[in-house]
């Protein structure tokens, strides 16, 4: 299982916010950059990177963010907030990002975002099925759509998604545990699916999705039970920053756990 901090960006300072209320933002660090070589002095690899700004912008903003921690360190990173264009992603892969998440877009535009996975592959492409009361949430969550969280997951899969963010928003910055059960569910209700050959994006093919765990890691016990259940990677946010997982507990787990 793959261990993904993340950095959330507002104003080009890395930052918090709880169940994504933007008024509850807590500034970590002024310096996004500084924070990222310390994940990658610890043997991180991943990074999730998320452009608060641009969610509620509803276009990329914090490119700049991006493309210095791209630049200057290692981490193979992924981004989202705001990416509502083919030029937003351009920018986002020009600035370094090796994938990229789509949540809203994914609702919203579909056709767009189908084109994005046909065009880069979904390696590139990851979904981002964010709910709250497994309803899909969209624009920075600050809109409920009318969508069900497992049947969205099943129709993107069908169309050859692989990597799938699961954020339960109730959960979010709460510190209170993850949604253990919500994950196992949709696991079971994911296992195969044969991908159609709409807009030629795949044909044939029977994949298990890649579920990455979001939202409400409180404690390191926690991970082994996300693996356990099956999540292919998990995004570690507050928990860091409150010193709840420290990083050298991180650097131990990369080192004893091959993934």
């Amino acid at each position: 299982m793959r261990i993904i901090p993340a950095i959330d960006i507002i104003d080009g300072k890395c930052v918090r916010l709880s169940k994504g209320d933007y008024d509850t933002k807590k500034i970590y660090n002024e310096n996004p950059l500084e924070v990222a070589k310390e994940f990658q002095d610890r043997g991180i690899q991943y990074l999730h990177l998320v452009d608060l700004d641009g969610a509620k912008s509803k276009h990329i903003v914090n490119h700049k963010v991006l493309e210095q921690i791209a630049t200057k360190t290692n981490l193979k990173i992924d981004f989202g907030g705001g990416l509502k264009t083919d030029e937003d992603l351009h920018i986002a892969f020009e600035s370094g990002a090796n994938q990229i998440t789509g949540g809203s877009i994914a609702v919203k535009d579909p056709d767009t975002f189908l084109g994005w996975i046909q065009q880069h592959g979904s390696d590139k492409i990851i979904l981002g099925a964010d709910a709250n009361n497994e309803k899909i949430a969209v624009s920075g969550w600050q809109e409920e759509s009318d969508q069900e969280l497992i049947p969205f997951i099943n129709e993107y899969q069908a169309k050859g998604i692989s990597y799938v963010i699961c954020t339960d928003i109730s959960k979010d910055g709460m510190l209170q545990g993850p949604a253990f059960d919500l994950y196992q569910k949709i696991l079971l209700q994911t296992k195969t699916a044969t991908a159609d050959n709409t807009n030629s994006v795949a044909q044939n093919i029977e994949h298990q999705i890649k579920l990455i765990a979001s939202g409400g890691i409180s404690t390191f016990d926690e991970l082994p039970k996300l693996k356990e259940i099956g999540c292919e990677g998990v995004i570690i946010g507050k928990a860091i920053y409150e010193n709840r997982i420290r990083l050298k507990q991180l650097e131990h787990y990369i080192l004893t756990n091959e993934y």
